[in-house]
């Protein structure tokens, strides 16, 4: 079966909390955490993008796995933030770990679940045979205009999954999406900032898809939510994922391992793909785990996930490299004038 061989994550320190945005914009603290669900956000520090973050989550996910990086034979980095318009953040990351040069490497972008689609092409090469291994990460240092909805949540991270069918710490016995036209949210060639539909973001947008993707994997995998121990959604918010997760009949304890968008804001292409790492940081043996992506544009991926006796084996450390619990710990707070220098709010003349 083809599966997880192992993960990584990794998150920026730095962070700044809701109420310090609010100061600046003259909002009200309780009525943004309130509606939203999160009280604070990372922030990347000053040399970091997404492409830095892609490479510390591969190397996390090396750390807690022997895995000879020359048999990685496909690299993909999803992002809405590639440092470069024209140079692949995927090559980066496979030299780092020193994967290349025998490797097929690409660029994904399907707004917040490039990371998950990267997965699925992975999941494919192996199983046909064509590579041993395929490292799929979804990784940004996502965008919000000052003074925008999206400032109190855009945030920095990512994570890292190798996939093959050697000993897997997890099989992904079944994927599928759902996939529509669907313009709730964009950016054009040059633009620095997004923009989005408001509340068209939450349905037809998030909801439409993220239910029309896990009814179908109900469907077909005969499965509904109480089969499963863990269930991960994307996470723009703390409200959305909570309310699909009800809708759907799963419960708030099934979902409460992979919920960290209130202490970590959205990541983007990172959100589910950490919600997965900080369940996996958890999970035992035969747990079954949901996991249902989301990407403006749109688009869910679906994903039924059994944990295996490997991850408690000897060949696989997970105490190797942080959790990503750890990775939220000892946070360093900025105020908003040195947020806005991390981010790049800031422009200089030249």
């Amino acid at each position: 079966m083809v599966g997880i061989i192992t993960y990584g994550a990794y998150i920026p320190r730095y962070r700044i909390k809701v109420e310090e945005i609010t100061k600046v914009w003259g909002a009200n603290a309780s009525d943004i955490t309130g509606g939203l669900g999160v009280f604070e956000k990372s922030v990347p520090d000053l040399d970091e993008d997404a492409a830095t973050i892609a490479v510390e989550a591969a190397r996390n996910a090396l750390k807690r796995r022997n895995v000879d990086p020359g048999q990685i034979g496909a690299v993909y980095v999803g992002s809405e933030s590639h440092p470069y318009a024209v140079k692949p953040t995927a090559c980066t990351v496979g030299e780092a770990i020193g994967a290349t040069p025998h490797m097929t490497a690409a660029d994904y972008e399907f707004a917040c679940k490039a990371g998950t689609a990267a997965i699925q092409t992975c999941m494919g090469l192996v199983k046909s045979g064509m590579i041993p291994y395929g490292l799929a990460i979804g990784s940004d240092v996502s965008q919000g205009a000052p003074s925008d909805a999206l400032e109190y949540t855009a945030a920095a991270g990512g994570a890292a999954y190798v996939i093959g069918n050697n000993d897997p710490i997890a099989t992904i016995n079944h994927t599928c999406s759902f996939t529509t036209d669907t313009p709730d949210f964009w950016r054009r060639e040059g633009q620095d900032y997004p923009r989005h539909g408001g509340r068209f973001t939450g349905d037809p947008g998030y909801f439409k898809h993220v239910k029309g993707a896990s009814m179908l994997l109900f469907e077909q995998m005969h499965k509904a939510a109480k089969d499963y121990d863990f269930a991960v959604f994307h996470q723009p918010n703390a409200k959305f994922p909570q309310k699909v997760a009800k809708d759907l009949g799963f419960s708030a304890e099934q979902i409460k391992p992979g919920l960290v968008v209130p202490w970590l804001g959205n990541t983007y292409s990172g959100a589910s793909p950490i919600g997965l790492a900080a369940t996996l940081d958890i999970a035992k043996p035969g747990d079954k785990i949901f996991v249902c992506s989301f990407g403006s544009g749109a688009g869910s991926d679906a994903f039924d996930i059994t944990v295996t006796d490997a991850i408690t084996s000897d060949a696989f450390h997970r105490d190797a490299a942080p959790s990503v619990m750890q990775l939220l710990k000892d946070p360093i707070y900025l105020d908003y004038a040195r947020y806005a220098k991390h981010k790049g709010k800031i422009v200089m003349q030249s």
